[in-house]
């Protein structure tokens, strides 16, 4: 008990002398000055995931195209102006792209950085809505350990990235990762619309692979930037390092089991969008088709 009591104190006396070394321009910034929104948020997200399944399990799945439609276009419009922010903020910074420092002054370009990266972590906040609808559309199966662990953890991790580092070499990976969300989402939003445009969405599996590509050239920009001795928090690098590993083996066991293991799977999913309408598939329909023109020459023959 006395251990733990050790324990618990130390922690707060850490995070307390953490809170002195925090970037001062974000701390009146919405959800900032506190973690506890933020982990009360994501609280409430695993709750979800535990309560959805289970009052959805006796009632008829949502449907939510028109939802999906908006939500996913709307994340396509904030991923871009995310991405635009950053790109513009660091050229016009002169931001060094294989090492730089967090600048924590209020220059212009600096605090433009710092708002779009506080946009970035409030899009992964957003991002908990993936999983609602999921949820209400009775996608459980799309609902994976690798999703649960991507959207938890971004959120709270870039809570702590736009605290203590709002800047630097801070902008690299959510330039990246947001352009990627703009193709993502771009996807998705498409593949609402239903079979029609469905049937044009071959580029889905091409998606993982440039994530997969990005965790790689993470690794290898933040090891470099440790190799030269970029005074840039190493903890955070390594940090990175660690998270941009699991994420590689997630998404690589993603892919093998998607597209190289050939599961029996014989309606592939987008975003929870199934490619047959309401249950009921391609193949299907064109046999029902056949059979009506059958009994219509049927007819026709008994009338002759």
């Amino acid at each position: 008990m006395e251990a733990a009591t050790h324990l618990v104190n130390d922690t707060v006396d850490f995070y307390t002398w953490s809170l002195t070394i925090a970037d001062k321009r974000v701390e009146k910034w919405p959800m900032m000055s506190s973690p506890w929104p933020t982990l009360a948020i994501s609280q409430l997200y695993l709750l979800f995931l535990w309560a959805g399944p289970r009052y959805m399990q006796h009632r008829e799945a949502f449907q939510l195209r028109r939802t999906l439609i908006i939500y996913n276009f709307s994340m396509v419009l904030l991923n871009f102006y995310i991405c635009k922010e950053l790109f513009l903020g660091s050229r016009a910074a002169g931001y060094n792209y294989l090492c730089q420092p967090v600048n924590y002054s209020n220059d212009v370009n600096e605090v433009r950085i710092a708002s779009a990266l506080w946009w970035y972590y409030i899009s992964k906040g957003v991002e908990y809505l993936d999983t609602v609808f999921f949820i209400l559309r009775k996608k459980f199966n799309q609902v994976s350990f690798l999703h649960v662990y991507h959207h938890c953890t971004m959120f709270i991790l870039w809570w702590i990235g736009i605290k203590w580092v709002p800047g630097g070499q801070s902008f690299f990976g959510a330039t990246i990762n947001s352009a990627i969300h703009v193709l993502m989402y771009l996807y998705y939003g498409l593949a609402a619309f239903g079979p029609k445009i469905q049937k044009y969405l071959w580029w889905k599996k091409y998606l993982t692979i440039i994530q997969m590509i990005q965790f790689h050239v993470t690794i290898g920009h933040t090891g470099h930037s440790l190799y030269m001795g970029c005074p840039f928090p190493s903890w955070m690098q390594w940090a990175l390092i660690g998270y941009a590993v699991t994420f590689i083996i997630l998404f690589g066991n993603f892919y093998y089991q998607t597209y190289r293991h050939k599961p029996r799977q014989s309606k592939p999913v987008t975003n929870g969008v199934s490619m047959a309408t309401n249950g009921v598939s391609k193949k299907m329909e064109v046999h029902a088709e056949e059979n009506g023109k059958k009994q219509k020459k049927g007819l026709r023959a008994k009338r002759d």
